[in-house]
């Protein structure tokens, strides 16, 4: 708990040391900035130039056919905070921003792969496809983490997004809070569900399927997608075996 107060210790003084330096800086970018303008269409008129001629004499490139890609590490949580200690004493403060912004990543990660080891392994009859897990952050204030998993069989398939993001949340939020997904009429593709206690939005698209969003907690939203299914029972059925008030606790929201 030191270690996570002394983080945003150390990013409460780098917001108050650039507010100090922005408006020498606004100036003197503002000063720079016909220079650069020039300098960069001459870059450019340059490096076009250079492209045509490489192009006229270039040999024909040979076509990568090997590689594995790369293998993706999450950051050394502990590491990272003793590596911003360190250069925050030394007043290193890009590398201790660097070394903040890596621990923060590493702990989302480890909340993001705990959240897809508590995900079940099969949905009705629809198995996990374990090369399309996907845990993704901008390392942000904790607000950015994406957890993905799919479910498949032949003709069936199941999508699930869990977002921990703002952006994505408002933009349900706006349209429940609206009301612009009451039902109005029997032909309509969407309408707003009830879904474990939470209110959701269900849609159906004839190309996409069906579309379940449910914003929970203060900033996180379960987004079910599922394709070929029969009827909205089906969807809604499969979608239940996602214990949102597990995950809720699992990203220690409120």
């Amino acid at each position: 708990m030191k270690k996570l107060f002394f983080l945003w210790g150390l990013t409460g003084l780098f917001l108050l040391a650039s507010a100090t330096a922005s408006y020498s800086q606004s100036i003197i970018k503002r000063l720079k900035k016909k220079a650069e303008e020039k300098v960069i269409e001459k870059a450019f008129g340059e490096q076009e130039e250079e492209q045509e001629a490489r192009q006229k004499t270039a040999h024909p490139s040979m076509t990568n056919t090997r590689g594995e890609g790369l293998v993706t590490t999450p950051p050394d949580v502990n590491k990272s905070i003793e590596e911003a200690e360190t250069a925050f004493n030394k007043k290193e403060f890009t590398r201790s921003r660097h070394a903040i912004r890596q621990a923060i990543l590493g702990v989302e990660m480890e909340i993001g792969s705990d959240i897809l080891k508590g995900l079940p392994d099969k949905v009705e009859l629809l198995g996990k496809d374990p090369e399309r897990d996907r845990v993704t952050s901008n390392s942000i204030g904790f607000v950015g983490l994406t957890v993905e998993r799919v479910y498949a069989s032949d003709d069936q398939e199941l999508e699930v997004t869990i977002g921990n993001d703002a952006a994505i949340l408002s933009a349900v939020n706006m349209y429940l809070a609206s009301g612009t997904y009451a039902q109005s009429s029997d032909e309509q593709d969407y309408k707003e569900v009830d879904f474990q206690g939470y209110r959701g939005i269900l849609e159906y698209d004839d190309y996409e399927g069906y579309t379940l969003s449910v914003p929970f907690g203060q900033s996180s939203v379960l987004v079910v997608n599922g394709v070929n299914f029969a009827h909205e029972d089906a969807i809604m059925k499969a979608a239940g075996h996602f214990d949102l008030n597990q995950i809720k606790k699992q990203l220690e929201e409120k």
